[in-house]
């Protein structure tokens, strides 16, 4: 399987030198990282070009690596059925890069761009309809991005007295912001069974 990817890897890094900036194989499969100005054309081409055939789009998500200039990856995973292989594409882009919707070539990216909206930021440049799609309309920030608090910025609750629902920041008193990692056994008041045996040396 692998000689069948490295194959498949000269191949399209041959075909396409112009959006291919390196490849590799692991764990099964074929990862390519592509240039992010090409995403769209170098897809189509996966599709059609009859050596790969990679018609079906499984899934596109993101990475967040916030210490890194380009700070994102936007990952795309293809399956051709036809030749029985799976590919992953990387492109790495900076927080205020957009990336070419491929929304033309599968029209199944629709949602999985606008959830890489959702949850990352990531702006997918000629997409139809980018818009939030898990979260709610006043949402503020993005909450797969590693730099996103846990709690959130605001709290959501339906107001009896009000008869709606309201949004508010979000207030922790600061016993749930402190933590004790003590064990359970550390510091216990009362002898367990067999520790008499402790003292007693």
């Amino acid at each position: 399987m692998s000689d069948a990817l490295n194959e498949l890897g000269v191949h399209i890094e041959m075909k396409r030198p112009d959006c291919v900036l390196g490849w590799d194989v692991s764990f099964g499969e074929l990862n390519v990282d592509v240039a992010p100005s090409g995403i769209a054309a170098f897809i189509e081409f996966l599709k059609t070009d009859p050596t790969c055939k990679f018609s079906s789009l499984v899934d596109i998500t993101a990475v967040d690596y916030p210490d890194r200039a380009r700070r994102f990856d936007v990952v795309y995973h293809l399956l051709s059925m036809y030749q029985n292989h799976r590919i992953r594409l990387r492109v790495a882009i900076r927080e205020t890069e957009a990336v070419q919707s491929i929304v033309a070539v599968h029209p199944s990216a629709n949602w999985f761009e606008r959830e890489a909206f959702d949850m990352f930021g990531i702006l997918f440049s000629d997409h139809p309809d980018l818009r939030r799609l898990l979260t709610d309309y006043g949402f503020r920030g993005h909450p797969l991005r590693k730099d996103f608090p846990t709690t959130g910025y605001t709290e959501v609750r339906y107001d009896e007295a009000e008869k709606r629902v309201v949004y508010e920041p979000v207030s922790l008193v600061q016993e749930y912001r402190q933590f004790d990692f003590m064990s359970p056994w550390e510091g216990a008041e009362y002898i367990l069974p067999g520790d008499e045996k402790e003292g007693a040396k």
